[in-house]
């Protein structure tokens, strides 16, 4: 008897499972756009190293990729803010224990359009004016800045609500998290940020340092100076240099994963993905453009791990111009 096309593919498709193929066996990651081009960059070289493992790299934002971790729906969440204590309680209410760990440094970064001679440097009371609640509607051009600066409409590009990027920065600049004017462009995807950005010559955007020196041709970041900085009170560029000596202040920021201890005991392609994560944190990091964290810090990350020591080190807060060194003497809860 022939077969048409259509009956062997039927045959087919039965007797695939029957002989037991192996299936990839699929790590489930997101959350932070921010995170996600360190991630992608470990998983796309752990799977070239662990064929028959698939990692999948979702951004659906800090808080996304979080509302989905509390549920156990995900094996590892990226977020550019630590958990906060509403998805503590959710965690523990649904019997998720998770490990937190440090991967990187980003400097949150302010830019405006090349052809913006003006507003190269700003205060943090400066962006406070033109960010918070109260400037809805009110605060629109240039001028109500700083008298100085054009007459000229202020086109706002800046992370969506779900993004642990809006968290740390309503936070950082105008005093309470997710406290922010309505009325600019708001998105996960730091790639629509930047293009709006580029399109405008009145336009001033933020999000994490790796987007905006993928585009520094194109775009101009902000020299950020800080009343509280105790460092210096000179305008500060969001540089490596300047993460790490802690001059850049309030925007440097730790970037986390955070991994389901469930998935890291019960699951050894998960135990292995983070191995290799860590190992090649310093590496990785610092080819898509973000600042490693310290030798030292690394290592002691990497004994919490090999420990699989849950909970958090911040209480369910941010940590608004801390060290990686004051971050890590701290114990998590």
């Amino acid at each position: 008897m022939k077969l048409t096309l259509v009956s062997a593919a039927i045959l087919a498709s039965s007797v695939v499972p029957r002989l037991g193929l192996a299936q990839d066996k699929i790590i489930k990651v997101d959350g932070s756009s921010t995170v996600y081009p360190i991630t992608e960059a470990v998983a796309e070289d752990f799977q070239g190293e662990n064929r028959g493992v698939k990692v999948t790299v979702g951004i659906s934002g800090t808080g996304g990729g979080f509302k989905k971790f509390v549920r156990a729906e995900l094996d590892v969440a990226d977020a550019s803010r630590p958990i906060t204590k509403a998805e503590i309680e959710e965690c523990k209410k649904n019997g998720v224990e998770y490990i937190e760990l440090p991967v990187a440094f980003d400097a949150l970064t302010v830019v405006i359009n090349k052809q913006n001679t003006w507003a190269k440097n700003m205060t943090v009371a400066e962006l406070k004016k033109l960010w918070e609640p109260e400037a809805q509607g009110k605060v629109t051009k240039w001028n109500q800045i700083n008298p100085a600066w054009p007459d000229a409409e202020i086109q706002l590009y800046g992370a969506g609500a779900d993004s642990g990027t809006f968290e740390y920065f309503t936070e950082a600049i105008n005093g309470k998290s997710k406290a922010s004017r309505g009325d600019y462009t708001p998105s996960e995807d730091d790639n629509v940020l930047v293009k709006g950005v580029e399109g405008s010559k009145n336009a001033l955007g933020y999000f994490g340092m790796a987007y905006y020196l993928a585009h520094q041709d194109k775009l101009t970041a902000v020299n950020v100076s800080w009343e509280k900085n105790k460092a210096t009170k000179d305008a500060v560029a969001p540089t490596t240099t300047n993460v790490n000596n802690g001059t850049y202040a309030p925007l440097s920021r730790p970037l986390f994963i955070y991994v389901n201890k469930k998935s890291a005991e019960t699951r050894p392609e998960v135990k292995k993905f983070v191995d290799f994560y860590l190992a090649n944190a310093r590496t990785l990091t610092t080819e898509v453009k973000y600042v490693p964290l310290p030798d030292a810090a690394y290592e002691t990350i990497k004994s919490r791990w090999a420990k699989l020591q849950t909970g958090t080190v911040f209480g369910g807060e941010a940590a608004i111009g801390l060290k990686i060194e004051e971050i890590l003497t701290r114990e998590a809860k």
